[in-house]
């Protein structure tokens, strides 16, 4: 409880608007929501209701990756950081906690009410096959058209990733990636990269209804995201974004973000009216083998180095991310 306190902001600032995060109890999403109630923001808290049950028959149906174990593990870490957004609830005067099911567009409007703005993070915890692609998909159309359908909120901040720009044949002919690029489906499929599939076919999905219903839409394409306890909360989608990695090195996209950064950049695009498009985010492109031996150190014991590694190399991969528009919004010309 003491940890709670210490967490609580000052009290929430009448002058700022009630805003939703949806899914709350996802990595990203738990601290997006920490940073705006810092910021003094009232929020309504979305986490998922009845995704766990559906994910727990996902899971147990992989049988290359997971075992039964890790799906309960998985399950008991999500069990904490719920009870833990709830116990904040009795703390925060500005929090509010809703349970809903992204494949119940009913819910999330129940949870949107009153709410100017949605930070949409949707991740499965449990990992990713073409099955999941689809709930995906589904989850990202719900959300936006509940959006549509209330007469309050004003701007969706997205978050998706840089896998749903990176895949494609010949990657390494390309001298820049930027937010006008996007993977392609048929090489996803082939190569079975079911999260960068899950990734780019949701946020065409959302982006396609978002202009149809001429709803505001920004979105926030993230690296591999870092930070505190990482590889301990959020394991799957960790080892489900690298899927590929030494392809993504090879070639120069492989990327890495602060959490807290990155939920500081989603306040940011929602707080600065003249957002709009894609945000590629990252603090660093991973392109040497120094660099990528300190990633395996941040996130072990997901990945483990043999005993006394030295590196052996000193080449440097060029760097095709682009990052622009992202370096204006922090500078505060966003677009």
């Amino acid at each position: 409880m003491k940890e709670l306190e210490s967490e609580r902001a000052n009290g929430t600032d009448p002058e700022k608007p009630t805003v939703c995060v949806l899914d709350s109890s996802t990595y990203v999403g738990f601290w997006v929501l920490r940073g705006l109630l810092s910021k003094g923001y009232t929020v309504h808290a979305a986490v998922q209701r009845n995704g766990k049950i559906s994910s727990l028959s996902f899971s147990l149906s992989l049988s290359l990756s997971l075992s039964l174990s890790v799906c309960v593990c998985t399950l008991y870490r999500e069990a904490e950081i719920v009870k833990k957004i709830r116990d904040m609830e009795g703390i925060e005067e500005g929090l509010v906690v809703y349970s809903v099911d992204v494949l119940d567009y009913h819910s999330i409007l129940e949870a949107l009410k009153g709410c100017c703005a949605l930070f949409c993070c949707l991740d499965s915890q449990e990992g990713y096959d073409d099955k999941m692609v689809d709930l995906e998909v589904r989850g990202a159309i719900n959300v936006v058209e509940a959006c549509a359908q209330t007469d309050s909120i004003q701007k969706i901040v997205y978050n998706s990733s840089l896998t749903a720009a990176i895949w494609r044949e010949n990657i390494c002919s390309e001298k820049d990636v930027d937010e006008k690029s996007w993977s392609n489906q048929d090489f996803c499929r082939k190569k079975k990269l079911w999260y960068a599939l899950a990734k780019t076919l949701s946020e065409q999905a959302a982006w396609a209804l978002a202009m149809d219903r001429m709803v505001n839409m920004v979105c926030v394409n993230s690296g591999l995201v870092l930070g505190p306890s990482v590889a301990k909360k959020n394991p799957q989608i960790t080892m489900s974004y690298l899927q590929g990695a030494a392809q993504m090195y090879e070639n120069g996209v492989l990327a890495i973000v602060d959490v807290n950064f990155l939920a500081d950049v989603n306040i940011r695009a929602f707080e600065d009216q003249s957002t709009c498009g894609r945000y590629f985010c990252f603090n660093q492109i991973v392109n040497t083998e120094q660099e990528t031996v300190k990633l395996a150190e941040s996130l072990s014991p997901l990945i483990s180095l043999p005993p006394r590694y030295e590196c052996q190399g000193s080449e440097v991969f060029a760097e095709r991310l682009r990052n622009k528009k992202l370096n204006k919004l922090v500078e505060g010309t966003a677009c």
